[in-house]
């Protein structure tokens, strides 16, 4: 995996195409599509536990050429090219990501107006950041494969996610998209199975998110069930779309990126006004 070289300063607010955001301690690589935050709305995705900015593949582009709207993607601390992360993650880090990185974040890059878009622990973040800041520039939020509370399905998936890194050809495959794999993945594989995580929760955020939410969930889900929809349904005073994806697992953007992409860009262009079929912000 090539290193990038370029760190973007806090001052400078055209981002360039790759490069790094220095965020504390840590350096987190990323990567802005489209047009900048300050001449467009701009989606902002948080990857899966295992993820990164790569990993995504090129569903961004086409969510970018779909809308119209810049698309920003970044690699958390412990992920892809970023610093790795300090060991072992404490079961509070997604509270940690939502409540003190991604606000940097969003203020570094020039973040205007726009819609958070996580993935699974991406998804979660994304839940505790928008029921915990009244920010007027997040103007909706899209949830794919959300976990709100820990399923014994989840727990048992994880666990034999952790027999094959150790037993397969996994950990080689993850290392092609992580410079250091193993702080990657059990950095995630540790906290989720550390027994103090089964009474995670963070259903009490849902109440306060203030903007339309769009959940997409694979039917097959493997490592959640229907139970995390109902959760939202029933906590949320907002809008919720429901998109429930057909033979689709826990990636429905990998596993069905023509149904995962039209569901997306049917909320971003019904809540940001963009003119889809222009390809334009209207």
């Amino acid at each position: 995996m090539g290193r990038l070289d370029h760190f973007q300063k806090a001052d400078d607010m055209t981002l360039s195409p790759t490069g790094f955001l220095s965020i504390g301690a840590a350096n987190l690589e990323y990567r802005m599509l489209g047009p900048q935050p300050q001449d467009a709305p701009t989606i902002v995705m948080l990857h899966e536990g295992l993820g990164s900015a790569a990993l995504w593949g090129d569903f961004p582009e086409k969510l970018q050429a779909a809308t119209g709207a810049g698309v920003f993607l970044y690699s958390r601390s412990g992920y892809g090219a970023s610093t790795p992360a300090r060991l072992p993650r404490p079961v509070d880090y997604m509270h940690r990501e939502a409540l003190d990185v991604l606000p940097k974040l969003l203020d570094q890059i020039g973040f205007r107006r726009g819609l958070l878009c996580g993935h699974s622990d991406g998804a979660s973040i994304a839940a505790i950041y928008a029921g915990s800041h009244q920010d007027h520039r997040v103007e909706g939020v899209v949830m794919i494969a959300p976990h709100f509370i820990v399923e014994d399905i989840g727990v048992a998936a994880i666990a034999r996610t952790k027999t094959a890194y150790e037993t397969s050809s996994l950990k080689e495959k993850l290392a092609r998209w992580h410079s250091d794999v193993d702080n990657t993945f059990y950095g995630w594989n540790d906290a989720w199975l550390n027994p103090a995580f089964r009474n995670w929760d963070i259903s009490e955020y849902l109440a306060y998110i203030r903007v339309p939410v769009a959940i997409l969930q694979g039917a097959d889900d493997e490592y959640g069930t229907m139970r995390q929809i109902e959760i939202a349904q029933d906590e949320c005073y907002c809008p919720v779309d429901v998109t429930v994806i057909p033979k689709a697992g826990h990636q429905p953007h990998r596993e069905a990126p023509g149904a995962t992409l039209a569901a997306v860009q049917e909320f971003a262009n019904a809540v940001l006004r963009v003119d889809g079929s222009q390809g334009r912000v209207a």
